[in-house]
């Protein structure tokens, strides 16, 4: 997951996370804790947003399934 860039998506199209909650039906505490990376964004929760945010396959791939580690996280997943 790629926080960084799923605001950045959510800037271009003028979306907060309170909008966001009420398209996919959570909550906004909900869409904090998947941006966060605290839970997982389920599939028909990436579908939704690519659809939104008109998301190209390389966009949804660089936000959902990135693989990039921040030293923070690989810390953490040691513990």
């Amino acid at each position: 997951m790629n926080p960084k860039e799923l605001k950045a998506a959510m800037k271009r199209n003028d979306d907060t996370q309170e909008k966001l909650a009420e398209a996919l039906g959570l909550q906004t505490s909900g869409v904090s804790e998947r941006i966060n990376g605290r839970i997982q964004f389920r599939r028909n929760e990436i579908d939704i947003i690519r659809q939104r945010y008109n998301l190209s396959d390389a966009d949804t791939i660089m936000i959902f399934f990135a693989d990039d580690v921040s030293y923070k996280d690989a810390e953490r997943r040691k513990n």
